[in-house]
């Protein structure tokens, strides 16, 4: 069955939960909560990634992150480590890390892969076309999954001219960056290509943006979808199965032009929608083969797994 990675940010800035995890206590009680919920992996990160996210020194993205990587690893979690830095990964290692998730595949820091060889850990490689402030300027395909694919091989030759094994490398097609939304999908929709490569497959779809301008363009009231006889027309922003959610138009989510600043409500229900578009795309992921996914809600993913897994007749217990 498909693996499941829980996201644990120790960012203030990260574009979904930045700030919620600050305080060491809430981080490895989230964490917690994660295993027990279902998460394989609990990938720790220090810095955000997102558009236009300022780089963090790296003293203190160690400071943030050792200390919850070595607490997890004593209670015999396995951890990744989500980072850009050589010196964060060798050290986030050292205390106890079995992966390094490096989203620029060894190019944001040129000395990474031959850090990382002599670890023995193993090593996500990320689809990676430049930094965060100007990707989307080198979003430029012909053919997005056959593009993103055949640099992703150059990245697995690198990493084992570096003496990493190819048994160690797990290999993330970048869903987000240097990708439009309709590359991001392009990229999904061909994802064989990605797992024709023979390495494990990582996919991070969580709360993206693309996801997002996805379901604002899905506006339609629920009574007009096939099979709701005689549903009222309740506005697509409250099915998000929590009760009493509030009739929030479709065009305040995120990253939707003109769309007036989020409240905390808002923003919950905005959460809630894209975690139902990760469990889906997730599901699909699965499907088309790939080894694990990365996701900020764990079980919905986890339930999600599951029934895909009926459908398939893998039934828990048998």
């Amino acid at each position: 069955m498909t693996g499941i990675w829980g996201i644990l940010n120790i960012t203030p800035d990260s574009f979904s939960d930045g700030g919620r995890h600050m305080d060491p206590e809430k981080a490895l009680a989230h964490a917690h909560r994660m295993r027990a919920e279902g998460a394989n992996v609990i990938d720790v990160g220090g810095e955000s990634t997102r558009p236009g996210a300022a780089r963090v020194p790296v003293a203190e993205e160690q400071a943030r992150v050792l200390p919850i990587v070595e607490a997890l690893a004593d209670s015999g979690i396995p951890v990744s480590i989500d980072t850009l830095n050589s010196e964060t990964a060798v050290a986030a290692v050292q205390a106890g890390a079995r992966i390094v998730n490096d989203v620029s595949g060894g190019l944001a820091d040129e000395r990474m892969l031959a850090a990382v060889a002599p670890t023995g850990a193993d090593i996500a490689i990320g689809h990676w076309r430049g930094p965060s402030d100007d990707m989307y300027a080198r979003a430029q395909y012909v053919r997005a999954a056959r593009e993103v694919a055949g640099e992703l091989r150059e990245r697995i030759a690198a990493a084992a001219a570096a003496g990493i094994a190819p048994s160690r490398v797990i290999v993330d097609p970048g869903i987000g960056f240097a990708k439009s939304g309709e590359q991001n999908w392009e990229v999904l929709r061909g994802l064989d290509e990605i797992v024709a490569l023979g390495s494990r497959v990582l996919i991070g779809t969580s709360r993206k943006r693309f996801l997002a301008e996805t379901l604002a363009a899905s506006s339609a009231p629920v009574s007009s979808v096939a099979g709701a006889a005689g549903a009222s027309s309740v506005p697509v922003s409250t099915v998000v199965g929590t009760a009493g959610a509030s009739s929030v138009p479709v065009s305040t989510v995120a990253g939707v032009p003109g769309a007036p600043p989020a409240s905390s409500e808002t923003g919950a229900v905005e959460r809630q929608r894209r975690d139902l578009a990760t469990a889906v795309t997730s599901v699909l992921a699965a499907r088309a083969g790939a080894w694990a996914v990365r996701v900020h809600d764990v079980a919905a993913t986890r339930d999600a797994l599951a029934v895909l897994g009926a459908w398939d007749g893998e039934f828990p217990g048998r």
